[in-house]
């Protein structure tokens, strides 16, 4: 098992920003900026799922939570992820946990196995090609005088039986049913705990895909296209 950074990479390759409003519940004018991404990495601006009184809400976020009390965002990319065994008590994750919890849409998340010096880039996603909805918290703060950036971090936990060949952490992937009770402002902290927990065995596949993805700066399908069948078993 190779151990690097949880998290760090991430997909949402949907064409259609239609398809992507009816699935999250949200109008489709609030995608109108929208385009498929491919190999999102830390910093990027992304997109978040909050609730507004009643309503869902999708909003720009930037990957890497930065505390309103900060003055630069060099701490935004340590917080990319926040442990969900901690964050009730981390400093910079505990506020936010109780008052701006939120969703990250995706539809996979990269882990890297093999060697320093050939990396090998897992894609981890649902078979149908379907959401996978990240659990995550939300930060405002200001980068000037007169402007906010909001940012964001994804909740990881321990690994299924799918991803613990490759790394000892995964993202906390919410179920449709458990979205509202998320992001739900008043919930209990002992209800939102319940929620930070493995995915459920059967609900991703894990496919090797090409090297592309290493870099930052390749963003495209061939990003996702996969390597020889077969292949997985010999790289774990």
């Amino acid at each position: 098992m190779l151990v690097t950074t949880m998290c760090g990479r991430f997909s949402l390759s949907y064409r259609n920003a239609e398809r992507l409003a009816l699935e999250l519940g949200v109008p489709v004018e609030s995608l109108i900026d929208y385009r498929p991404r491919y190999n999102i990495a830390p910093t990027d601006q992304h997109w978040i799922l909050r609730m507004k009184r009643e309503d869902r809400e999708l909003l720009s976020a930037r990957w890497g939570l930065v505390n309103h009390w900060m003055t630069d965002r060099k701490q935004g990319f340590k917080n990319i992820n926040a442990r969900s065994e901690t964050v009730q008590k981390s400093g910079a994750f505990r506020e936010a946990f109780k008052e701006r919890r939120c969703v990250v849409p995706a539809d996979g998340f990269f882990e890297w196995t093999g060697p320093k010096e050939a990396r090998r880039p897992i894609w981890f996603h649902r078979e149908d090609g379907g959401l996978i909805l990240f659990a995550g918290l939300y930060e405002s703060w200001r980068p000037s005088p007169d402007e906010w950036e909001r940012t964001f971090t994804v909740l990881t936990t321990t690994p299924n039986a799918l991803t613990e060949p490759i790394h000892d952490r995964m993202p906390v992937l919410l179920e449709e049913d458990a979205v509202e009770d998320w992001l739900y402002v008043r919930q209990s902290p002992s209800s939102l705990m319940e929620l930070l927990r493995p995915a459920r065995e059967g609900l991703l596949v894990a496919t090797p895909v090409s090297s592309r993805v290493n870099s930052v700066k390749n963003d495209d399908p061939e990003c996702l296209e996969p390597i020889p069948a077969g292949q997985l078993e010999q790289l774990l």
